[in-house]
């Protein structure tokens, strides 16, 4: 195995090369580069190990945010190399650097320094599939074509030797022209090895010899020269277009001649899309009869292209893969027989689903009780502490009651994503979703959008994090968009209230079945059934497109790494708390203050002052009559401050609105306090009706007093139609800012938490209209 150092300075012979003008390399005057942080991009294949390499180099000092203007999600890390400090940057996993999605075309501009607000990268490293180098090659011939310093980590050379392969690195150094280190980044070898190379590649830099770097051109000569008129014809359209001269004519409007190229190949991709956006539709006729022509001297571009790259990959893999026995059938081979069968694979699949959920409702309840009891702690302590007034109210119902929201889907997002770790380092979550694809296809998803789906009908929060598993945007924003639609356990406590309130416990199908756990599976089917037909037409409007390729990669099974599982859970854990955490707690407060806002809360203090007194004395006969009617003065008072408050003001507002669906004002006020979190309608309620807000679902006193409720006429308020019209709405709505703000986080843009809060709110109140009107003249 050769010395990677000594490799990296072989020189190409290829006889076509073009310099990279168009995006040369920055020269450093000085040797040692002191003070200056080089960048080193990874890129590679899904499923090459790149991740696990990216945290074998950059350790613990990993942040991440979103590249400018979008919405992929990247992560640098910190490290040193040498005398050298380098910015450690990991590329989305893409296939090939054709960019027909918005995360390759990151990928592509960072590469070739188009990205805005992007300093250029000095160095690459691209890794590849030690198994499977011949496919892996196609993107690697896209890379070298760049003219920028690269180097080959051969990745998974475990793998590849219990699969009976030899890889004559030396060779295959020589024949790429470029460094080539053998790592298994699984195990933590060749991480030295590959670290020296890239301290080689940035002497180079540092030093001003890596300008010289030419770019291998693997395409027929006829395809360049089509380029270079197409680089003309845009150059001098730029240059005659009356709304660019007011621009001065900046050179820096023609695309990369890496992305020159890509526009030919590529019809519809974003290359072509980018050069629109910068110099107007007025380039399509261009573009279009540069293909043609292409077309005509060499054929259909898709083709051509992958016949070249292909045929590049194999000649330069000649003699560099040997077999030193018969590939062995391995532990891989055993699992898929049984994981991807038709049948097997999908109990297989759901068994494992069901498992996992399991885990999560089970495992996470301890945890969450342990939050929710030290919530209450601290929440005793300030009450303990200040008397009771409007700082003690904000601290209490504001503040702890804000980041006790936060806390309390920790232990369910930490379960999630460590399993999601755990099923995507081991390779089982490319199976999963290959045995999904054809039934989320149905209704425009693909296989990956399952697991998201899935989970959220524990919490949508989690769900919605969990989409970051979809490559595609298009699909993952359809999957965020029809996750809320998932009856979460939010909506279950307003279920059983009213289920069992007014829904009665009659045996339908000839007293089989009873009519309350048929009402609430049905409300878990509403919203399944609605997220269809949104998918559906969300994929045909706003994020419609082509059909993205469903390209899978079955990796070999691994022990997954505590490190990698640990380093993603702790990940999703802090973005969560730092960035929708923050924004969470705002919206508490100003929930908090629009309940308590205006008005005069001087008696309910008094009378909060007093009832505490009495409970801390030793309470006789007499004592508890008085404590008893000082309870029912201050649920009075707090039920008309609330019903005066800003919140209740709202509710008498909209009552002309929500009367169709056969609520009074108090159901409206349920339903605009809920807006934090759905179940909080229920302790709304109990204020409103004079019980207090400690209620629960299971409260007498509030399904006595809702029974009881009537209109002026005397008519009941609650009734089989309204309590089925409150349940279809609640299924159906965005009652849940936690969802709408991590919405906004993984979108990066307000516009999608709108559109998710409106389209469900207008769904929520068509399906409850339809319900109570239906239900109406039934019952």
């Amino acid at each position: 195995m050769a010395n990677s150092a000594e490799t990296s300075s072989t020189p190409r012979t290829s006889k076509d090369t073009i310099s990279n003008s168009a995006a040369p390399l920055p020269v450093v005057s000085s040797p040692t580069a002191r003070g200056r942080v080089f960048r080193v991009a990874l890129v590679g294949n899904p499923n090459t190990g790149k991740s696990t390499l990216f945290n074998a180099l950059a350790g613990m000092n990993v942040r991440t945010g979103n590249y400018p203007g979008v919405t992929i999600e990247k992560k640098v890390g910190r490290c040193s190399v040498g005398d050298y400090s380098i910015e450690l940057v990991d590329l989305p996993g893409t296939y090939s650097m054709a960019p027909r999605s918005p995360d390759e075309m990151v990928a592509v501009e960072v590469l070739t320094g188009e990205a805005a607000n992007e300093p250029p990268v000095d160095v690459i490293v691209c890794v590849v599939n030690s198994t499977l180098l011949q496919r892996n090659l196609f993107l690697v011939s896209q890379i070298v074509e760049l003219g920028k310093p690269t180097i080959l980590a051969l990745n998974m050379t475990d793998a590849a030797e219990a699969r009976g392969l030899a890889i004559d690195v030396e060779k295959l150094s020589e024949n790429l022209g470029v460094g080539a280190v053998p790592t298994s980044a699984s195990r933590r070898t060749g991480i030295d090895e590959l670290k020296a190379e890239i301290k080689t590649q940035l002497d180079r830099v540092a030093n001003g010899r890596a300008a010289a770097t030419d770019r291998e051109r693997p395409l027929p000569k006829q395809f360049y020269a089509v380029c270079n008129e197409l680089r003309a014809e845009l150059v001098q359209r730029a240059c005659t277009t009356e709304s660019l001269n007011e621009r001065n004519c900046s050179r820096t409007m023609i695309p990369d001649q890496y992305l020159i190229e890509r526009m030919l190949l590529d019809r519809g991709g974003e290359a072509e899309r980018r050069a629109i956006r910068r110099l107007g539709a007025a380039v399509l006729p261009a573009i279009a009869q540069a293909r043609e022509k292409l077309a005509s001297t060499c054929g259909d571009p898709t083709e051509l292209e992958c016949g070249a790259r292909y045929a590049w990959a194999a000649k330069h893999l000649d003699g560099v893969v040997s077999r030193t026995k018969a590939k062995p059938r391995n532990a891989t081979d055993w699992l898929d027989a049984i994981l991807t069968h038709r049948v097997a694979g999908m109990i297989s699949f759901f068994a494992i689903m069901f498992l996992i959920f399991q885990c999560i409702y089970s495992f996470s309840q301890f945890p969450m009780d342990l939050i929710d009891g030290a919530t209450g702690l601290v929440a005793d302590a300030i009450t303990s502490i200040i008397p009771p007034g409007m700082l003690r109210s904000l601290l209490v119902d504001g503040v702890i009651a804000g980041v006790g929201g936060v806390l309390i889907f920790l232990p369910q997002i930490a379960l999630l994503f460590f399993f999601l770790a755990v099923l995507e380092d081991c390779g089982y979550m490319s199976r999963a979703a290959f045995i999904v694809d054809r039934a989320m296809t149905i209704f425009g998803l693909s296989g990956k959008s399952f697991l998201p789906l899935m989970s959220s009908f524990a919490c949508a929060v989690p769900g919605v994090m969990a989409t970051r598993v979809i490559e595609n945007r298009r699909d993952r924003f359809a999957t965020i968009m029809v996750a809320p639609l998932m009856s979460c356990s939010a909506r279950l406590p307003v279920y059983l209230l009213l289920i069992g309130a007014f829904v009665p416990a009659t045996g339908v199908l000839g007293g089989w079945l009873s009519a309350q756990p048929l009402v609430l599976m049905a409300m878990y089917f509403v919203g399944v059934a609605v997220a269809i037909p949104v998918a559906w037409l969300l994929k045909k409007t706003l994020l419609r497109g082509e059909v993205a390729p469903f390209v899978l990669e079955l990796p070999e099974y691994k022990i997954p790494s505590a490190r990698v599982v640990f380093s993603r859970v702790w990940e999703a854990v802090r973005e969560f708390v730092v960035r929708a955490g923050t924004m969470i707690f705002a919206a508490s407060i100003l929930i908090w203050f629009a309940g308590f806002w205006p008005g005069d809360h001087s008696r309910q203090f008094e009378l909060q002052t007093q009832i505490e007194q009495l409970e801390v004395a030793d309470v006789t006969t007499l004592d508890a009559a008085e404590l008893e009617a000082l309870h029912v003065e201050y649920r009075h008072v707090s039920s008309l401050l609330l019903t005066n408050s800003t919140l209740g003001k709202v509710g008498h507002a909209i009552e002309p609105i929500v009367r169709p669906l056969g609520w009074d004002w108090r159901i409206g006020v349920g339903a605009v306090a809920s807006f934090p979190a759905r179940e909080v309608i229920i302790s709304t309620l109990g204020t409103i009706y004079s019980l207090g807000g400690e209620v629960d679902e299971q409260d007498d006193g509030l399904v006595a007093a809702m029974r009881a409720s009537t209109w002026p006429d005397g008519r009941p308020v609650f009734t089989i139609p309204t309590a089925l019209s409150i349940m279809v709405f609640f299924a159906l709505c965005a009652q849940c800012v936690s969802t709408l703000l991590v919405i906004k986080r993984e979108t990066n843009s307000w516009f999608w938490p709108v559109l998710s809060f409106s389209y469900m709110t207008v769904l929520a109140y068509v399906g409850a209209f339809a319900t109570y009107q239906v239900g109406s003249r039934l019952f």
